[in-house]
């Protein structure tokens, strides 16, 4: 029997939380979704007015699951790219993290999966 080795969405944003928090990296989750499989929304508020929001892609040619750019640039533009995702998925996490650096930890081993 073949058993599927995704994480929740909840357990997902409760592991990436306390890695950012570990990194003192501001986090909070500003919008749930579905505990059990909600798509999950990053977004990077640089704190000089621009955000960046991430989404989780899947690349068709590889198998593998990458954090790509929804939206970028100010950040009430960012935020209402952001109101329209949850308006068409009401079962969207979003998850909004504060960081002059433009820090993430989406790049690092585990984020991906």
């Amino acid at each position: 029997m073949a058993t599927d080795a995704r994480l929740t969405a909840d357990f997902w944003v409760r592991a990436y939380l306390r890695r950012l928090e570990m990194a003192n990296i501001p986090a909070y989750v500003t919008a749930r979704g579905d505990a059990t499989a909600g798509a999950v929304l990053i977004k990077l508020a640089t704190l000089d007015g621009q955000a960046r929001a991430f989404q989780r892609s899947f690349d068709l040619m590889t198998g593998n699951r990458a954090w790509v750019t929804l939206a970028a640039g100010p950040e009430a533009e960012v935020d209402a790219t952001i109101t329209r995702q949850r308006q068409n998925d009401p079962d969207l996490w979003v998850i909004e993290l504060e960081s002059r650096g433009g820090h993430t930890l989406l790049d690092e081993d585990g984020l991906s999966s």
